[in-house]
């Protein structure tokens, strides 16, 4: 054991435990570690520092003033969901993820119309074409059954499926 360990060091100023944690600043705390792994919406981050039990109004100031520097932004972060997103999603499951994360709905709309119906054509087609090769053995019905669950799960729209699925089949033909 050092002499260091032995020794008996004061607490600092965080670590008192007559003073009361300033609430402000835990809930700043809170936010920002969850903003350091990945973008939040606002609605996640009011989400984070309710389960901490942070008081309503001081959550409220914290998330006004991250709004007001930029660092928390409905807007840009349903774009930059969107864009990650899109390669393996239909415009319904992106709106509903977005929705799950709290983005409001004119938010989500805005965002969303970056997904335009040749990219989910595209989208479809490349997910289609990947799967496919792995049900190389199967029937076609059995085929093009599994090929319309999987997209339509993702949320692409059902012209959309039909069509890329059958592309798909007649050119294995």
């Amino acid at each position: 054991m050092s002499r260091r360990s032995r020794e008996q060091v004061p607490p600092g100023p965080d670590e008192n435990p007559d003073r009361e944690a300033d609430p402000h600043e835990v809930a700043r705390t809170i936010a920002l570690q969850h903003l350091t792994g990945a973008p939040r919406s606002r609605a996640q981050l009011a989400e984070k520092l309710a389960a901490k039990e942070v008081p309503a109004e001081v959550a409220l100031e914290v998330l006004d003033r991250f709004e007001e520097v930029g660092l928390v932004d409905d807007k840009t972060f349903a774009e930059g969901w969107v864009h990650y997103r899109s390669s393996g999603r239909g415009r319904r499951a992106l709106a509903q993820e977005l929705r799950m994360k709290g983005v409001g709905e004119e938010t989500a709309a805005e965002a969303l119309e970056a997904v335009d119906d040749a990219s989910q054509v595209e989208a479809a087609r490349a997910l289609v074409q990947r799967k496919a090769g792995a049900m190389h053995g199967l029937e076609r019905a059995v085929r093009e059954r599994r090929l319309y669950g999987m997209l339509a799960r993702r949320g692409f729209p059902s012209d959309v499926v039909v069509r890329v699925v059958r592309e798909e089949i007649q050119g294995e033909a």
